[in-house]
């Protein structure tokens, strides 16, 4: 549920143009908030889904204020989060492109988030 609600928004445009409003450095950056603030989200919350998977260096991660409470905000891990193991929704993983994610700085715009149907190349999207 987490990962098609990203899907859906990502698809749709939410997040292009909004900006990565924290960045914890040897953390995590975060991003996801229409307002920017970090209290901001899409209208909803969706369910929480805490799972086994480890928070490990580039974790992507569901941000939620307590259960059930996700929405539209996310984060990703600079270096491995293990008090985060059990608390968090983690939902993906960064394969390649980490070293621009270690250069985040609050106020960055996402400019767009492609999501790979599995045929078409990234790089056609």
């Amino acid at each position: 549920m987490t990962v098609e609600n990203f899907m859906r928004l990502a698809r749709e445009g939410f997040y292009d143009g909004l900006t990565f409003h924290q960045v914890i450095p040897n953390g995590y950056v975060q991003a996801g908030d229409p307002r920017g603030d970090g209290n901001g989200g899409p209208g909803y919350t969706i369910r929480s889904e805490v799972n086994l998977r480890s928070f490990l260096r580039g974790t992507l991660g569901m941000v939620s204020r307590q259960k059930d409470t996700g929405g539209s905000q996310f984060f990703i891990t600079h270096l491995p989060q293990p008090q985060l193991d059990g608390e968090y929704t983690a939902f993906g993983q960064v394969v390649s492109g980490m070293e621009i994610v270690d250069h985040i700085v609050p106020g960055d715009v996402i400019r767009e988030i492609a999501i790979w149907d599995g045929v078409t190349p990234p790089e056609d999207l």
